[in-house]
């Protein structure tokens, strides 16, 4: 698993630097350090090492969960982007999924899968009272989906990704008063630093789960 690993990252970061098309077989060996083999014995080709890439995003656990989980929407959202900045595996799959070409390579990479999960939040939220009457949580999460896209996309293009933080807190004022109810509302934390604190967040958790098993054991 430690060598798929590798593969794995490796296999992004070239996929950010070059793009698909320009990316090979040989760029990815030299970065992971492995040999051909060890490379074919996990992936079969370029295509499916850039599918195990567009596959990590969505391979690791989600922020801890709320009471609202309109906020576990933002909360999701906001250490994407935090982590957009810090890890090659999303911003590979952020170019892997709306490079010219990749919708008749990948069907459109991680895009209907952002699209799903977007839309699975709203749903609970609507069940516990979260959202106003009129909202359609199918069209809410296509079109917070794609607004999500472009904010990343602008980033990028504009700063480098260095505002995306601020950039994606900017999108969720603007977008949650005309879809939250306003008690929820007040509640929400949506801030440019909260990617930040809900990474810190998790990590101090996963450090108390590995203490308590080696306790247990």
């Amino acid at each position: 698993m430690r060598t798929r690993r590798a593969i794995l990252e490796a296999a992004a970061s070239v996929f950010d630097e070059r793009g698909y098309e320009a990316a090979t077989i040989a760029d990815i060996l030299t970065r992971a350090g492995v040999t051909k083999g060890a490379l074919y014995f996990h992936f079969s080709s370029k295509q499916d090492l850039a599918r195990g890439v567009l596959d990590e995003q969505f391979a690791e656990g989600g922020v801890p969960p709320r009471q609202s989980k309109l906020q576990e929407l933002v909360d999701t959202s906001m250490v994407m982007a935090h982590r957009m900045q810090r890890d090659p595996m999303l911003s590979a799959g952020a170019r892997l999924s709306l490079g010219p070409d990749m919708r008749e390579i990948f069907g459109g990479g991680s895009v209907p899968g952002w699209i799903k999960v977007t839309e699975e939040m709203l749903i609970q939220a609507k069940a516990r009272g979260e959202l106003l009457p009129h909202v359609n949580t199918a069209e809410t999460a296509w079109t917070l989906s794609a607004c999500w896209t472009g904010v990343q996309i602008y980033s990028q293009t504009l700063v480098n990704r260095e505002d995306i933080e601020h950039r994606v807190s900017v999108l969720f004022e603007h977008v949650y008063p005309s879809i939250a109810t306003p008690a929820v509302l007040a509640r929400l934390e949506m801030g440019r630093t909260r990617g930040a604190e809900v990474v810190a967040e998790m990590e101090r958790l996963g450090a108390a789960e590995v203490v308590g098993d080696q306790v247990a054991s």
